[in-house]
């Protein structure tokens, strides 16, 4: 689960995707994805529809978000 501004910034590092592309594949403002980044490492309080959706739109790009005791992304493992 997305569940850190810093979490949410690698996850877009990792795939390259700036602010803006994101926004537009999650269909949020990308105000909104902004405000959530600047949470750094304190929870994320925007709307659960709107985490989801950013969620949704990185994972479709192959991030995995790990929360195992700590946040953290990676990208899934190519498949055969």
């Amino acid at each position: 689960m997305l569940t850190t501004g810093n979490q949410l910034r690698a996850a877009r590092s990792l795939v390259g995707m700036d602010q803006g592309t994101l926004a537009e594949r999650a269909g949020v403002n990308i105000n909104t994805i902004g405000a959530m980044e600047k949470r750094g490492a304190a929870g994320l309080v925007s709307g659960l529809d709107k985490i989801q959706a950013v969620m949704r739109a990185l994972e479709a790009e192959g991030v995995e978000f790990l929360n195992h005791g700590r946040p953290g992304v990676r990208l899934r493992e190519p498949q055969p």
